[in-house]
């Protein structure tokens, strides 16, 4: 079985170059000024042309309002937008049309009935990914090096595609695939040194996990 890697807030060269020629099959960049990730359109876009065809180029929003969706979309050049938001089924198939890109609803979790939020996505977004619930002080909806229950996921069957995100690290890889059943895995904090700050050999490590398994 082969781990699909995505390798998400990058913000320098070097991250972006450790996470292609180490196999991920996305690089995200995010679009949040609360985020220590948080980079410009036009900061992206210096990031983003080193990634090749076949990387798929993700822009993480939250909440994004269309003006901003079409300067990442048209200046970052992105190939998926990341919803990491409250938007509702109605404004992620929005996006998609107007947009023209696949979408990827992030949906929070920490008890088992908040899996059912993903049925309302189908037909409407083109991924998944379950992230664990952000603490109740938190600032942003991800990238707080939490996880939750994995088990939660296992034996689930979800229309969509899917991304196990949430406190992952090259360690704990191996367990979490194997108590979710993921086939697609997210990571930010646990290849960092600290927030915000990739470490390019932390992210090698991680898709070497990843390729081992």
């Amino acid at each position: 079985m082969t781990i699909d890697v995505k390798i998400c807030g990058l913000t320098d060269a070097a991250a972006v170059e450790a996470a292609v020629d180490g196999g991920a099959g996305m690089c995200g960049f995010v679009f949040f000024p609360a985020s220590p990730r948080n980079l410009t359109p036009r900061e992206a876009a210096e990031l983003t042309k080193n990634v090749p065809e076949g990387v798929i180029r993700v822009g993480l929003t939250v909440d994004a309002d269309d003006a901003l969706l079409a300067e990442i979309v048209s200046v970052a050049k992105v190939d998926m937008l990341q919803l990491h938001g409250a938007e509702t089924p109605e404004r992620a198939n929005e996006v998609r049309e107007r947009f023209g890109l696949p979408v990827m609803k992030v949906l929070p979790v920490r008890r088992p009935d908040d899996l059912t939020a993903a049925e309302a996505y189908e037909g409407a977004a083109d991924r998944l990914m379950f992230d664990a619930k952000p603490p109740e002080d938190a600032t942003r909806p991800g990238g707080n090096a939490r996880a939750f229950d994995w088990r939660l996921l296992k034996d689930q069957a979800f229309a969509l595609p899917w991304l196990l995100a949430g406190g992952l690290t090259a360690e704990n890889l191996g367990l979490a695939v194997k108590t979710s059943g993921a086939t697609a895995v997210d990571v930010s904090s646990g290849v960092e040194d600290a927030p915000g700050r990739k470490n390019p050999d932390k992210i090698r490590a991680f898709l070497n996990a990843a390729a081992a398994l």
